[in-house]
């Protein structure tokens, strides 16, 4: 009878009885050194598996991909990413940019190398470690820059996710003068001087945050980088990916960046937007929505063609 009981009580409530789920990885933060605090994530019962460090775009940018900066933008898709790669068998390593601790260290300027520094730091660091069978550096944004020169001669294989294909004047000065066409001959001789003088004081009046001198340093660092000059000089394995709705990137600009490297491979992904969610619509009031809502899952591709790309490296 007891057992009846039982067998009965799991046919009309079994499906409100909450198992445990096996736990697919391991998470665990790490001080690389004093700039640059991350989470590694680790697939269980995997030995020396590949593992992907994942570089963060402009701004005060955390391991999870968000800023309050900007569009306030918190969609953690870093965070997704990381997590779902660990169920492919893929480890990860995210971190925040040394502009989240700036304050605490005092920093009163950085500059562009020194985002390079951090990430080449960040390989020499797991290196060391030789526990993994390939590292692959994944720049999402400015992050792909970043990503392309800290790779050459550390990294086993590179990927470019929303990444520029020009430099950053050419980008910025196109997206600003979409906002103020008729300020867009202004913009443009900003940029050449901060280009060509470091510095310059002709600028918007409504751009003047943009153009204080702490950020015409930081772009005049950034600035003198052409990304698809740069992507030329890799010798290893690359992987470009852009969506197709992507309204700060333009596919071009993926274009651009295969065009330029010696062995690359692209990817568009339809309707893919800059936050690797899926948008069919081109209204761009939904299209931001989406930066502020992590509860949306990622595009259905990206995952995919992330892992593809890496388990092919282990049979190269």
């Amino acid at each position: 009878m007891r057992n009846l009981i039982l067998s009965l009580f799991l046919i009309f409530f079994g499906s409100f009885i909450a198992f445990p789920q096996e736990q697919t990885f391991t998470e665990e933060e790490i001080a690389v050194d004093k700039f640059t605090d991350g989470t590694i994530v680790i697939p269980s019962s995997l030995e020396n598996p590949p593992l992907l460090i994942l570089i963060q775009g402009s701004g005060p940018t955390n391991r999870d991909g968000n800023s309050p900066a900007g569009m306030n933008n918190k969609s953690d898709f870093a965070k997704k990413i990381a997590y779902e790669l660990a169920d492919e068998g893929i480890a990860s390593f995210r971190f925040d940019k040394r502009s989240i601790k700036a304050k605490e260290l005092n920093l009163d300027s950085i500059s562009f190398n020194d985002l390079v520094m951090d990430v080449e730091n960040i390989l020499i660091h797991f290196k060391e470690k030789r526990n993994f069978s390939h590292l692959i550096i994944a720049g999402h944004s400015q992050g792909s820059l970043i990503g392309i020169l800290a790779a050459k001669d550390n990294a086993d294989a590179f990927i470019s996710i929303a990444g520029a294909g020009e430099s950053i004047d050419h980008i910025l000065a196109a997206q600003l003068s979409v906002q103020l066409p008729q300020s867009e001959d202004e913009i443009k001789q900003s940029f050449k001087e901060i280009k060509e003088t470091g510095s310059t004081d002709k600028y918007p009046q409504i751009l003047g945050s943009l153009f204080t001198p702490e950020n015409q340093a930081f772009l005049a660092s950034w600035i003198k980088y052409d990304p698809s000059e740069e992507i030329a000089n890799l010798q290893i394995p690359v992987l470009i990916i852009n969506g197709t709705n992507d309204v700060q990137i333009k596919e071009e600009q993926a274009e651009m960046l295969h065009k330029a490297a010696k062995n690359s491979e692209l990817v568009l992904l339809k309707d893919m937007n800059h936050v690797i969610r899926e948008v069919s619509s081109n209204d761009l009031t939904k299209n931001y929505q989406t930066y502020n809502n992590p509860e949306l899952a990622l595009h259905p591709e990206i995952i995919p063609v992330l892992t593809d790309f890496i388990k092919n490296l282990e049979n190269k």
